[in-house]
């Protein structure tokens, strides 16, 4: 087994990116080798969610304590409500031979750099913001405020992951198939050459 593949796989990138098809794909073909660390979260779940498989679900009260006891690795805010990862989720992966996945932003991706993880940094890029664009209006679930503030913050993410050493990876999704083929690589602690992060004009 390669020494990477033990060690927790932290992948970020833009709303819209294609990270979670990515993912199920990844989960599809090998569903014994990686575990996903679920989240907790103080938002109501949604129709057909499962608690601890979906999200973690609990009171402002409880995730405080969380926070309290220093058991969160990550955590953050998003539209009044608190979502975060907890070091036990990770342990509890790992503890079953998987390799650990999380699936976070550029703040959680902050925080977890002041921790002892040691992860591989993987960021999923699109070919450009035009292109992004076009794919958040063409799931037909957003406003064009969403689309706005959902862009300003791919902005913001690439923007910090083009900072030097931020992340060991980078994927550009430009073509499913072959995204799949690097990011199916690098999660099974292969080594390989990422992609150079696009210019940001539109």
């Amino acid at each position: 087994m390669r020494p990477d593949f033990l060690r927790p796989l932290v992948l970020s990138g833009p709303s819209g990116v294609g990270k979670s098809t990515l993912l199920q794909r990844l989960f599809a073909e090998f569903p014994d080798k990686f575990g996903f660390s679920v989240s907790h979260t103080t938002r109501s779940p949604r129709p057909g969610e499962v608690d601890g498989q979906h999200y973690h679900f609990v009171t402002h009260d409880q995730f405080k304590n969380l926070l309290k006891d220093n058991a969160l690795l990550e955590h953050c805010e998003f539209s009044t409500n608190l979502y975060g990862t907890s070091f036990q989720t990770v342990r509890h992966v790992q503890e079953q031979g998987r390799r650990c996945i999380l699936d976070i932003e550029a703040q959680g991706v902050r925080q977890v750099k002041n921790t002892n993880l040691d992860p591989i940094y993987c960021f999923i890029s699109p070919p450009s913001l035009a292109e992004l664009r076009a794919r958040l209006q063409g799931r037909g679930t957003e406003t064009e405020a969403s689309a706005q503030k959902r862009l300003s913050m791919a902005l913001k993410e690439i923007e910090y992951a083009k900072q030097p050493g931020v992340h060991d990876i980078v994927i550009i999704n430009d073509n499913l198939d072959r995204a799949y083929d690097v990011f199916k690589k690098v999660a099974l602690g292969e080594k390989v050459d990422g992609d150079q992060l696009p210019p940001l004009d539109d």
